[in-house]
């Protein structure tokens, strides 16, 4: 009984090592310091969190479904806009974590890859 519970002990060990901090999450109440950064007129931009993390923003006029990827050290966020208005544009924030070692981050909008408009960093 001793040895299975060493050996379900390091298996979790293992598995915890191995496990990866990315994430996405839409962001509802944006702190002060990371809105006072964001400029409306752009349609996408990236704020630094002070290396722990990021605020992607994406401006459109319609709902908006996400998706992340990873191929290699490469993070792939997915938008795809859905419902498109024609005059009103909602700023849609989200947090993005990431491994510790350096990543590329590459945004896709309705399948094209899209540069930032601006990288701000805290």
């Amino acid at each position: 009984m001793k040895k299975i519970f060493v050996l379900v002990f390091l298996v979790s060990i293992i598995s915890a090592c191995n496990s990866s901090t990315l994430s996405l999450s839409e962001v509802k109440n944006v702190p002060n310091n990371v809105q006072d950064k964001v400029d409306s007129d752009l349609k996408l931009q990236s704020i630094t969190d002070g290396g722990k993390g990021y605020y992607i923003v994406f401006h459109s006029s319609g709902d908006v479904e996400t998706d992340l990827e990873t191929e290699g050290d490469t993070v792939i966020i997915k938008f795809n806009e859905t419902n498109l208005g024609e005059n009103v544009v909602k700023q849609n924030t989200f947090y993005l974590t990431t491994d510790p070692e350096p990543n590329v981050i590459d945004v896709h909008v309705n399948g094209e890859s899209t540069p930032f408009d601006n990288v701000t960093v805290q």
